[in-house]
């Protein structure tokens, strides 16, 4: 049932548009696995062979970490409506923060989303789809506002501090980078 691309076919973009969530999967040898379900106005697919999301602030930052020091990224949409699909992307991730050349570039192509904290970008090595036969339904039924009153309670100030105490290494102690220079 399943079956392997090089890259992402208009197909394959179509589904990546309706989706309203997707999950990220990344790891080192030695640290644990970190799973995250994404969601809001935070995607883009690039191109056929490379997608990015505007990472916003959350209790950790693992998937930073995880980047700096393996690079291997997993990125997975499922169905939960009438039509069942599973769609995986896997490949070399990597995180741009704000003081990187690349932000401004790439950053332009996302709308403005609360706590925004770096841009992850995903180079696709390989497309997987499969069956889903087994994921159950859902319905939508909108973004939670929650992270936006967060974000505007802390303000930029207290969201930097909040990066400074929560966001500078991951839980097996592994550094996110975020705050370094541009190198």
């Amino acid at each position: 049932m399943a079956r392997f691309y090089p890259a992402l076919e208009d197909k394959h973009r179509a589904f990546i548009g309706a989706q309203k969530i997707f999950f990220t999967a990344t790891g080192t040898a030695d640290s644990r696995l970190n799973l995250s379900p994404k969601g809001m106005d935070s995607l883009r697919v690039l191109s056929d062979r490379c997608v990015a999301y505007l990472d916003l602030t959350g209790s950790g930052n693992e998937t930073a970490a995880h980047l700096a020091h393996d690079g291997r990224m997993t990125m997975m949409w499922c169905s939960f409506d009438a039509d069942p699909l599973i769609l995986r992307v896997y490949g070399r991730g990597r995180a741009v923060r704000r003081q990187d050349h690349e932000w401004s570039v790439l950053r332009r192509h996302f709308p403005d989303l609360p706590a925004e904290r770096q841009l992850v970008v995903l180079d696709i090595e390989s497309v997987q789809t499969s069956c889903g036969y087994a994921v159950p339904r859902y319905r939508y039924t909108g973004e939670r506002d929650t992270l936006a009153r967060w974000a505007e309670k802390k303000g930029p100030t207290g969201l930097l501090e909040y990066w400074r105490e929560k966001n500078q290494v991951s839980i097996d102690g592994l550094p996110t980078r975020l705050l370094e220079d541009a190198k």
